[in-house]
């Protein structure tokens, strides 16, 4: 019989500050790794739709310093 979440984290309780926080870290990533799995598809679709805008001349960059100066004037 599988233990409800509340009488998991009652046991977890009972470990010492260390192990709760390894617990921790363990769950967060178990959470990150579901939430970013379309990520990588994502941003490699919009790595491309970039490329290509750059490559087309559709956009242009601009120097660093240039957009510094900018941001600074907001």
């Amino acid at each position: 019989m599988a233990r409800s979440a509340r009488e998991l984290f009652e046991e977890a309780m009972r470990l010492d500050p260390e192990e709760r926080a390894t617990l921790m870290r363990l769950l967060i990533e178990t959470l990150e790794a579901e939430s970013e799995e379309g990520v990588d598809d994502a941003w490699r679709v919009e790595i491309e739709r970039r490329m290509a805008e750059l490559d087309s001349g559709t956009v242009q960059t601009i120097p660093w310093e240039e957009l510094r100066e900018r941001l600074y004037r907001r």
